[in-house]
């Protein structure tokens, strides 16, 4: 349970008078009511509030339905409306019964600026129950704005888009202040009401709920009837102090918990991924799965495929590439590469750590099909055949998605060739930005490549042989993630990661066999971790 959870909780329990000890001598809201009509009409005989229709609710005790009655002498039914039982000493009001309420007005924005006399609070003020106090616009100081003054300990709550339900009370203002359009302010018209208990109410998950079921689908308004509308169970004076007294007792409590929660959460998280990538790690020191020293050696697999793509490269179906091997002397236990074209380097301080006897290193390069590379730079339409995978698509932990893809003009598919159409085991790698570069997914999904997707310029395609299981290049990539990341140049405002860097990365390679061994192992590890979350 995270703090806010427990918080809602607790607020719940008080508004249904569970979290406070009933005390039968206290005065009963019912006497409450009468001392708030009474005030009600002397304020509405001094002009002070305007008379708006009222009304008292009451529980039938011969049918156990809740009913409406109006000063006009209308009832209605509203036994559907109650949400739960509260205490006998309790009543249900209507909020607009007990409070002042009144809704912003519509400042125009050319008139708002930072170096005008009185600060104009907006939606956008709003941050988790306090206000901020960056990006403050003013107006001049007029009469015309009187009413919408905002009184000291006002309940603000917004009535539209993503803050829409936030609500702050603000006590102790030291300036005046206007409240902009959709936001309501709720403030104090009876001293027999506590604001603080009226705050908790709007806070609670009762109202946040009937917020969020009247939204306005369009827009997530919420209208003025609702809120004038909202049913609060009221308590006995004396118990809304209590209530107020506990909780403000227990916030402190729920503030540590938060906190522990917090952290407790950050390094359960952290220790999830670190247990990931130690995983990925033994995984590609072959550490992960016991070794069989009568398991055919990965030179075989390596040694074949290279056959295969020089075939390729001989028929012109892929371009003409200086393959290499890669194999320890011995006599000197150093590391060498040797090149097709005869060319034979040192690469020693290039091999980051040992495998088993049975392994072999091998460029990344050796073991594709199909130059690795960016795409093309696409010509968008609103709607085609063809899909075009963009850094959005490649999602985290993998995963693919084609929701926020754009369309290829089918007009320049003269510009593709069969290769460049994304295929099932394709591996992606966002290649240029912040905050998403170096990301890796693979492509498992049928519905990704049932129709035709290509890349675009800034996502480079790894697509390797059948012979090798492409879940264990892509965990290899995962592993070296962070590697992918340090690897990327350009400015602080554009990083972009070449494909040569991807190109010559050292592969630790096992034979086809210990690479599926591998992929279900860790496959297996990783569901059992989610599992646990």
């Amino acid at each position: 349970m995270t703090a806010q959870e427990l918080k809602n909780s607790i607020l719940q329990l008080a508004i249904q008078g569970k979290l406070v000890k009933q005390d039968p001598n206290d005065e009963p809201a019912t006497v409450l009511l009468e001392k708030i009509k009474e005030e009600r009409k002397k304020l509405i005989k001094e002009k002070k509030i305007k008379k708006e229709k009222y009304s008292e609710i009451y529980k039938d005790p011969s049918d156990n339905h809740y009913y409406e009655k109006f000063e006009d002498g209308t009832i209605n039914d509203i036994t559907e409306e109650i949400p739960f039982d509260i205490p006998d000493t309790w009543k249900w009001v209507r909020l607009k019964n007990i409070a002042r309420l009144f809704s912003g007005y519509a400042f125009k924005g050319q008139d708002l600026t930072d170096t005008k006399q009185v600060r104009v609070i907006r939606i956008s003020d709003f941050d988790d129950n306090r206000l901020k106090n960056n990006k403050i616009v003013r107006i001049d100081e007029n009469k015309i704005y009187d009413k919408f003054i905002i009184e000291n300990n006002s309940i603000l709550l917004a009535m539209t888009g993503g803050t829409v339900g936030k609500s702050i009370l603000l006590k102790n203002i030291k300036e005046k202040m206007y409240l902009n359009q959709r936001i309501v302010s709720i403030s104090q018209l009876y001293s027999f009401i506590c604001i603080d208990y009226l705050d908790l109410n709007i806070q609670s998950p009762y109202i946040q709920q009937l917020i969020n079921d009247n939204k306005n689908s369009t827009n997530d308004n919420i209208s003025m009837n609702l809120i004038n509308n909202f049913l609060i169970p009221l308590p006995p004076f004396n118990e809304q102090q209590q209530i107020i007294n506990k909780i403000e007792n227990v916030l402190p409590y729920i503030e540590k918990y938060n906190f522990v929660y917090s952290k407790l959460t950050r390094l359960n998280n952290s220790y999830k991924e670190e247990l990931k990538k130690s995983i990925l790690q033994y995984a590609i020191q072959g550490k992960l799965v016991q070794q069989d020293q009568n398991d055919e050696p990965a030179d075989i697999l390596i040694n074949k495929i290279l056959s295969e793509k020089r075939e390729l490269i001989k028929s012109k179906q892929i371009k003409k590439e200086n393959l290499s091997v890669i194999y320890k002397n011995n006599t000197d236990n150093q590391f060498y590469e040797k090149f097709d074209d005869g060319t034979i380097k040192n690469i020693t301080e290039e091999i980051p750590f040992e495998i088993p006897d049975n392994w072999a290193w091998t460029r990344l390069e050796n073991l594709t099909t199909k130059q690795i590379k960016r795409g093309k730079s696409p010509k968008y339409i609103n709607k085609s055949n063809v899909y075009v995978f963009s850094q959005k698509c490649n999602q985290k932990d993998g995963i693919i998605s084609l929701e926020q893809s754009k369309f290829l003009d089918e007009k320049t598919l003269k510009k593709y060739d069969d290769t460049d159409y994304i295929i099932k085991s394709d591996i992606v790698i966002n290649s240029t930005g912040n905050g998403t570069l170096g990301r890796i997914g693979i492509i498992k999904d049928r519905n990704i490549y049932s129709n035709k997707v290509v890349t675009d310029s800034h996502v480079t395609l790894v697509r390797v042989f059948d012979e090798i299981e492409a879940d264990y290049i892509f965990y290899f990539l995962k592993c070296n993630q962070k590697y992918l990341e340090l690897k990327a140049t350009g400015s602080t405002n554009q990083t972009e990661l070449s494909p040569e860097v991807i190109k010559k990365m050292m592969v630790p390679l096992p034979n086809n066999i210990e690479q599926q061994k591998i992929k279900n192992k860790i496959e297996k590890i990783f569901n059992t971790i989610k599992t646990a979350e």
